[in-house]
């Protein structure tokens, strides 16, 4: 074989990894040039959260530093799309004092969520004898002093975008609202609710 063959077998190696890298290219443009029309004519937005009752049922700060308390959350959640339906994976449910989980996450069951559809749930959340940091001990001192006390539902988890038989989106995220309650002669009261709805910002 003479080295004019070699090079001419090279230079159609070379073309042929040419072009199939060029395939490779104008497939991932074609499928990023649908996503993006998808994405532009659904406009996906996020499921909208309302916390709209909470009632506390026990808050007990114990020596040293372990708090008890059982909360019910009643949430809603509505479907804002026309078009897309969701399927919420997984949640949970926890409340937070001051940055520290103060209750065990409730989860709530997997289920869908047609277009524009509300979806309510009211689970229980609680935490038994959950070690408080001496920070946060202090501050809820003075917080049932003060007469109120500042705490956040949150929700976390994962949800999926649906269009037809298609799933093609999937969230991670994390929602919080805030809940201040009375407190009365620097203890919380029992069966104390919110009935004013508040939205969960993502």
């Amino acid at each position: 074989m003479s080295s004019k063959d070699c090079g001419s077998h090279g230079h159609r190696r070379r073309k042929l990894f040419r072009r199939i890298f060029a395939g490779i290219l104008i497939f991932l443009l074609v499928v990023l040039i649908i996503i993006l029309l998808v994405w532009a004519i659904l406009r996906p937005s996020k499921p909208k959260f309302i916390l709209q009752d909470a009632t506390v049922y026990s808050f007990n700060i114990s020596s040293p530093n372990l708090l008890t308390s059982n909360f019910q959350v009643t949430l809603s959640s509505r479907n804002p799309n026309d078009n897309i339906g969701i399927y919420y994976d997984k949640l949970d449910v926890y409340a937070t004092y001051r940055n520290q989980q103060i209750t065990l996450r409730a989860s709530i069951p997997t289920s869908y969520q047609g277009h524009n559809e509300i979806n309510v749930w009211s689970p229980f959340v609680c935490g038994n004898a959950v070690p408080v940091s001496p920070y946060n001990s202090i501050a809820l001192g003075q917080d049932q002093a003060i007469g109120t006390v500042l705490l956040l539902i949150k929700i976390d988890g994962r949800v999926r975008f649906k269009v037809g038989s298609v799933y093609y989106w999937e969230l991670s995220s994390e929602c919080s609202v805030s809940c201040l309650y009375s407190v009365l002669a620097a203890e919380l009261v029992e069966s104390l609710s919110v009935r004013t709805p508040l939205s969960i910002s993502w």
